[in-house]
């Protein structure tokens, strides 16, 4: 490996609504993160069912069949 082309390596610490959930390595010594794997429904076992106006419903109002019809 060439010397001196890598950045420096500091201990980080991955903080989620302002509590520390992990500490690892990076260039950076905070990274404030939205989701991590402890509150993420995947690996949760929870079940959140995001489409409340029901997409297809409001596709299917706006624009009906005329998607299909249309040539390419």
């Amino acid at each position: 490996m060439k010397k001196d082309i890598h950045p420096k390596a500091v201990p980080t610490k991955i903080i989620y609504q302002g509590k520390v959930v992990m500490e690892t390595l990076s260039t950076r010594p905070e990274i404030h993160v939205d989701v991590w794997s402890g509150v993420h429904p995947f690996w949760t076992g929870e079940e959140r069912f995001v489409d409340t106006e029901g997409r297809v419903d409001k596709f299917n109002k706006r624009f009906g069949d005329s998607y299909r019809t249309k040539k390419k």
